[in-house]
């Protein structure tokens, strides 16, 4: 018969769902017998990536609640959709009869555990962040078990059966085959730097990384600059030094990451999964336009254990990236001990831990 019946939900941003598609997967790997369902947004990026991977996916038609008194009366007919998605997903739970429901956080999460608690389905929920989101916490009291990434989190939830479990890329990480420099057109002699904004970029870092690569024309390193999809036609490549290669976007960063030197990224929780797991020393400057600031603190857990430099947005200036990334790149030692200090922080068989949690549940 069938081992598990799991429904999986998350939402909005890759952060939420490619640490749900690990767990999704491993679930399949260790109990191929499974069956999954999906239920994200109707109008979010998961919407394409779920189904491309095979999995079953329903969609809900639900938004995010708006701060601002001007938008209320969108607020109001979210209410309404709130109330309409949690009728949905007591429908879809009663035909798709789960043994779990999985929530790994964004908005859409939230009328799905409540259908669940509701039907008496059993609930775990992960967070990715090192502070929880508002969803998570809203959701908290209802689950059976919480999954958290970084031991900061536990402070913030009231609960029995919190299990520190690390995020599940960091697994997924690990399967990637290495791609070599040179493949990329990097000089496998010399070491390398990998700068990487998001998948969309960040028009402010690129400034200041691009006034920075003017500076290293006659430097013993390379730099691979990763500018974001929505960005790379603003740069002049003419101008960039010989030792400077960029791309728009890498679909598998985690196997470029494996032959690089140092990284200099933003601090979302899914990519500091992905540099713990690899232990790449790394420069982290975390993005100062998301919610609760979680990046900054994301960022600050991996400092405080000796993981990472960070550089605040507000303080980067093309010197200042030099002279970080040039005191990691020419120190062999503190290099080499960022990297042991990565490796002691990653939790590498996350998903793995996941799985056997919800399994004692079930």
């Amino acid at each position: 018969g069938v081992f598990m019946r799991a429904i999986i939900t998350a939402g909005g941003t890759g952060g939420h769902i490619y640490p749900a598609l690990a767990i999704a997967n491993k679930i399949k790997e260790l109990e191929p017998d499974s069956k999954i369902l999906y239920i994200g947004t109707h109008n979010r990026m998961e919407k394409d990536i779920i189904p491309k991977h095979g999995i079953e996916y329903e969609a809900i038609e639900i938004y995010g609640l708006a701060k601002s008194l001007k938008l209320m009366k969108r607020n109001i007919k979210n209410i309404g959709l709130i109330k309409k998605g949690i009728k949905r997903s007591k429908e879809i739970i009663q035909e798709f009869k789960p043994d779990i429901v999985i929530g790994v956080g964004g908005y859409v999460t939230y009328p799905v555990i409540k259908a669940a608690k509701q039907c008496g389905i059993k609930i775990f929920i992960h967070e990715q962040n090192s502070i929880p989101g508002k969803s998570n916490r809203s959701l908290a009291k209802y689950a059976d078990i919480i999954g958290i990434s970084f031991e900061e989190s536990r402070k913030y939830f009231r609960h029995s059966n919190i299990v520190l479990t690390g995020n599940p890329c960091s697994e997924n990480a690990l399967d990637f085959k290495t791609i070599k420099k040179e493949t990329l057109g990097l000089n496998p002699n010399k070491k390398t730097v990998l700068i990487f904004t998001g998948s969309l970029g960040s028009s402010t870092v690129n400034k200041k990384v691009e006034e920075y690569l003017q500076t290293i024309k006659d430097v013993n390193y390379e730099v691979l600059f990763v500018t974001g999809s929505n960005l790379y036609d603003r740069i002049d490549q003419n101008k960039l030094p010989k030792n400077v290669i960029i791309k728009p976007y890498i679909e598998d960063l985690c196997g470029v990451m494996k032959d690089m030197d140092l990284v200099v990224s933003r601090a979302g929780a899914s990519s500091l999964a992905e540099i713990t797991a690899i232990g790449i020393p790394c420069i982290l400057i975390p993005s100062p336009y998301v919610a609760n600031n979680h990046q900054y603190y994301n960022a600050l857990a991996i400092k405080n254990a000796g993981g990472c430099t960070m550089i605040e947005e507000a303080n980067l200036n093309k010197d200042i990236l030099k002279e970080e990334i040039e005191s990691i790149l020419n120190d062999p030692i503190k290099s080499e001990h960022m990297r042991n200090n990565l490796k002691k922080l990653s939790i590498n068989n996350s998903s793995t831990i996941i799985v056997n949690e919800i399994k004692k549940i079930i």
